[in-house]
């Protein structure tokens, strides 16, 4: 899908500066590129002058889309190979089109996910995934005038989910029950029912 299909009207939410903390970043050694992530070791000086090394994975970002449908939000049951298990999951994928803006990435996940495009995306938030090894940020969307689209899978996993739609008055359950351990997941569904609360 080309990004011009549904235009761009995305600013980027600015990002917290709350600065380096006295912490200088030297250099960056490149060690390995993986299908979607690189691993580097920087080398930095501390306020007190230590040299220490860290290993960080950059990544390129992701998009995850709240997608609300018919008094119904529209779930995904992936299989994530890191846990070797499946994960009950909003639409989500990696921001992997160079250029691409994140509100395009959004709804080309949902058509690549789940079958529907969305009329209206807007942002409820984004959030760094794992701060500590890693750079990925998540911008999560609420989707909603969604219509029936072409579903455009990509991946293995992505032929084999399950897409599962759940009531909008069972939602707050799910979020403080246990039944969801994906963070971006419960982030979405927390900010959704914010959003809604004011």
């Amino acid at each position: 899908m080309a990004a011009d299909a549904w235009g761009d009207s995305f600013t980027e939410q600015p990002e917290p500066d709350y600065g380096n903390g006295g912490f200088i970043v030297q250099r960056e050694e490149f060690i390995r590129q993986g299908p979607v992530v690189s691993t580097h070791l920087a080398y930095i000086t501390t306020p007190d002058g230590e040299e220490i090394d860290r290993e960080i994975t950059r990544h390129p970002g992701a998009v995850a889309v709240v997608p609300i449908h018919d008094g119904h939000i529209i779930f995904v049951k992936q299989y994530r190979a890191p846990i070797n298990r499946l994960m009950f999951e909003i639409p989500a994928g990696r921001r992997d089109v160079n250029g691409e803006p994140p509100t395009i990435a959004a709804r080309r996940e949902l058509v690549e996910e789940i079958g529907y495009d969305a009329g209206s995306v807007e942002l409820l938030g984004c959030f760094l995934n794992s701060g500590g090894f890693c750079d990925e940020r998540t911008y999560v969307y609420l989707g909603t005038d969604l219509t029936p689209a072409d579903r455009m899978f990509d991946g293995a996993e992505e032929a084999h989910m399950d897409i599962v739609r759940v009531p909008l008055d069972q939602i707050p359950t799910l979020v403080s029950d246990g039944s969801i351990e994906d963070a971006k997941t419960l982030l979405g569904l927390q900010w959704m029912l914010l959003r809604q609360a004011s």
